[in-house]
Parts: structure tokens; sequence; C-alpha cells
């Protein structure tokens, strides 16, 4: 969801400030988030602008990191992936920090994994993986993450179908 600037005396406490967006900026990321691979020329003639301020709008708007990247969306069932699940892990509470950042950095580096989620709520972590069937789903989760000592329990979901508006940028 775009958010445009308003003239509000003060931001609320705590909120993160969205960065202002006029209504041409706002156009071109509606635009770029439904087909990132657009020509500038198409950019510009869908706003009604030269190429070259399209462009440099464009620029703008990466420079200022509004739009962080362009994605290709790969279907899994193409490579051999066609089950997907999102999988809930809970760590042990013992030596937490260290627990969060090495099973991160591990899953992070599985092919199966899709997307990681760091959460604050009953799960710690929710991955999103894509595997060919159920054996190697079974497979994932005894060998991945029930054999870590820091994973206190896993909960799967398994995926029939989902729509994603956009691609989110990841938190710093």
């Amino acid at each position: 969801m775009l958010r445009m600037a308003t003239t509000s005396s003060a931001p609320e406490p705590n909120s993160v400030r969205a960065p202002a967006l006029d209504q041409t900026d706002a156009r071109i990321v509606q635009l770029l988030t439904v087909d990132g691979r657009m020509t500038n020329a198409e950019l510009a003639a869908r706003l009604g602008v030269a190429p070259s301020t399209a462009h440099a709008r464009l620029r703008a708007l990466v420079d200022r990191g509004v739009i962080t990247g362009f994605h290709a969306s790969v279907d899994e069932r193409q490579l051999g992936a066609g089950l997907q699940a999102i999988i809930g892990v809970s760590l042990r509470p013992s030596a937490r920090r260290e627990s969060i950042v090495e099973f991160a950095d591990r899953v992070r580096a599985l092919p199966q994994v899709i997307q990681v989620f760091f959460l604050g709520g009953d799960d710690d972590f929710l991955l999103h993986i894509a595997v060919a069937d159920s054996s190697e789903m079974r497979e994932f989760v005894l060998e991945h993450l029930s054999a870590q000592s820091s994973v206190a329990s896993t909960r799967t979901s398994i995926v029939f179908d989902y729509h994603r508006n956009s691609v989110a940028a990841p938190f710093h």
C-alpha cells in the first residue's frame, strides 16, 4: 500500500515516517509493482511525461531507497518444487540470541527456503519453503529443523494457493 505525504503537524511517537511521494512517484511505484520489466519508454508513456523525466524520477526513487530492487517471480513447479509450505518454528529459550542468529543464518542458506520471517509471537520464525513432494517435506523438517538442538517445535502448513500483491524489501 502506498502512503502519500500529509501535512500533519508532527509525526506520531515511535512511528516510521513514510518518504514523501507525489502523485508521479506513487504512480511509478504502482506501475513497477505490477510490471517490473516495463521499459522506460512505456513507463514515460503511461505517466504522460518525457522519457528523461521518467528515468530521473525512477532513479531518484531507487536512490532514496523507496524502490529497493527488481525481482523475477519464479514458478517453483517449473523447477520441480511444486509443494510449498509455511513452517512455524519455535526455538528453545536457552542461549536465545545466539540461537536466533545461528538458526536464521543456517536456514537462509538452504535452497528449499523461499522466505524467512523472524517474528514476535507464538513462533520465532516462519519459513516459506518449496519442495518436490511430501517425502522431501518430511526430510526437510527432520534433517534441517528438528535435528537442530535449538529448535523446540515446528508446525507445518501446506500452501494450496497464494497471491502476492508486491515484493517487500527486507528489514534492516
